[in-house]
């Protein structure tokens, strides 16, 4: 920065140090100058050169030794000033004209792609790539990737998959050592109930709650949790169906445990007379049918077009494979006003719920002359859970469904159900259901594929009266993202799903809402290692 006075002193010059440009020039008139104007004229300058300064070591720094005006000097600085430059944007324009080129070229398979970052970063040295070469590769990259990631998650279904359809040894360990128990204990082979209050078992006044499966330990929690949330536990009835192979231990579990003051009945599958082949053809025929079985135990994985699935819809499908939905204990509750001729109103529990509140409120809602009361799965804040239409569960693409069902007809859930067997009775809901499961199986299982649902959702048609979501809360065993908050509040809470809080894969921030009922100081709990 150069500062020139002319020989006349009537100009001050102020230039750029290489000449680049008169920055300032001020003439001064052939007149007298007093001293205050002096005074102002230095102290102007005085505050404009610190900023000529600044500007002028910038552009020297940065080069720009081209421009003549403010014009051009806004234009170079600007960018640099907002953290871009024009050979910046000119790269990333470029990087993404060559990558746009590249999306529709195939990656050769015989290319040798990089491992890793580093190895690509070494290998772009010692080759020198152009852009090109440097898309294809990395787009080869990103593809194998993919490919991995995906195999991997197929491979972390199917594998999760048979960890739910298995039985956990702890679990077949409590039911060995229960059904030895009943063989040499004659206190774990009394008479449930005893027989003086057999006569409640048909009392309409108490609250009778069925409860259907195999599992003892998911069983005691179920009855558990209702005791200890109920504030009427002296008038809860349980009946607990079983089938014939579990049926022994069952009973040893209640025998030895009772969950006074509630009463417990428990059933095996062979001691109910209604139960016949005559009465029951199309489920006997469901479990010796061919591709059925095929179908719940073959190869899952064959057959199926991994590259149009997704890894949800892949999980959806498995789950619907379980082999439990050919179970008879399954189907059961299909039979129920012929099971339990003396009962009018009950509560149909699946055995992988737990009941955090007073459930006595359920016999005085008033179903409307409707059979089914359930909790609509079309609506609500969770999306995957709550987002449940009859698309979900049947193939519209089948004339029968088409030309029968609504595709947008909200879908309702099992697990927690009032049902009125009064009403009932008066329905053709069991031959309907029949009907339909004929059906599916004469289309070679080409109507719907997820278990009992299905035919249940065409059965009770008009038949449902909804009721307050809060009764029950759906999705425990799969939805990793279940609000804690929203459990808590939630009357029923229902493991749905694969991840069954009994299991290894169970979600581990949702256990505790379960094993809490779980009977820890129990002799055969303990021997048997339960969820250790």
């Amino acid at each position: 920065m150069q500062l020139h006075l002319s020989p006349s002193m009537r100009s001050i010059t102020i230039s750029s140090s290489n000449g680049f440009f008169d920055f300032m020039k001020v003439k001064i008139a052939a007149r007298h100058i007093s001293s205050q104007t002096l005074f102002h004229a230095v102290l102007i300058l005085a505050c404009l050169l610190p900023f000529v300064f600044i500007v002028t070591a910038l552009v020297t720094l940065e080069g720009v030794n081209k421009c003549s005006s403010f014009d051009c000097l806004g234009r170079r600085l600007g960018p640099k000033l907002l953290g871009r430059g024009e050979d910046s944007g000119r790269l990333v324009n470029e990087l993404y004209k060559t990558l746009n080129q590249v999306s529709s070229v195939e990656v050769p398979n015989d290319l040798k792609l990089p491992e890793n970052f580093t190895q690509l970063v070494n290998e772009m040295k010692e080759n020198k790539y152009d852009a090109n070469e440097f898309a294809v590769i990395l787009k080869g990259m990103m593809e194998r990737s993919e490919k991995e990631i995906r195999e991997s998650k197929f491979a972390e279904l199917m594998n999760k998959h048979f960890a739910a359809s298995s039985v956990p040894k702890g679990i077949h360990c409590l039911s060995l050592r229960l059904t030895d128990e009943y063989s040499s204990n004659a206190h774990a082979r009394r008479q449930l109930p005893s027989p003086e209050l057999l006569p409640v078992l048909s009392d309409n006044s108490y609250y009778h709650f069925i409860l259907s499966t195999d599992n003892i330990l998911a069983a005691s929690v179920v009855v558990t949790s209702a005791v200890q949330s109920s504030l009427k536990p002296d008038k809860i009835v349980f009946h607990v169906i079983t089938d014939k192979k579990t049926y022994a231990g069952m009973h040893s579990w209640f025998a030895l445990n009772p969950n006074s003051p509630a009463i417990i009945e428990v059933k095996g599958v062979h001691q109910f007379d209604w139960l016949t082949r005559d009465n029951v053809p199309v489920l006997e025929a469901v479990e010796n049918h061919y591709g059925v079985r095929n179908y719940y135990h073959g190869n899952h994985v064959a057959g199926a077009n991994l590259s149009d699935t997704t890894p949800r819809s892949f999980a959806s499908k498995l789950q619907a494979r379980s082999p439990k939905y050919i179970s008879l204990l399954n189907h059961i509750r299909i039979y129920l006003p012929e099971l339990f001729p003396n009962l009018d109103k009950v509560v149909f529990l699946d055995d992988d719920i737990v009941i955090q509140r007073d459930l006595s409120p359920l016999w005085e809602i008033d179903l409307g002359g409707k059979v089914n009361g359930a909790v609509e799965t079309c609506k609500g804040d969770d999306t995957w859970v709550m987002s449940k239409r009859f698309r979900t569960y049947f193939n519209f693409s089948h004339p029968l469904i088409s030309n029968n069902l609504d595709p947008d007809e909200c879908a309702w859930a099992y697990g927690m159900n009032i049902f009125d067997l009064r009403a009932w009775r008066r329905t053709n809901i069991r031959e309907t259901y029949h009907t339909w499961l004929k059906e599916n199986l004469k289309s070679n299982l080409t109507l719907w594929r997820l278990g009992t649902l299905p035919p249940a959702l065409i059965a009770f048609r008009n038949h449902v009266q909804p009721i307050d979501p809060s009764w029950h809360m759906l999705g425990l065993g799969y939805q990793n993202n279940t609000s804690v908050e929203n459990v808590k509040r939630a009357a029923v809470i229902h493991y749905n799903g694969q991840s069954k809080p009994w299991l290894e894969i169970g979600f581990e921030h949702l256990r505790p809402f379960w094993s809490k009922y779980v009977n820890y100081s129990n002799d055969f709990v303990k021997s048997c290692h339960i969820l250790e």
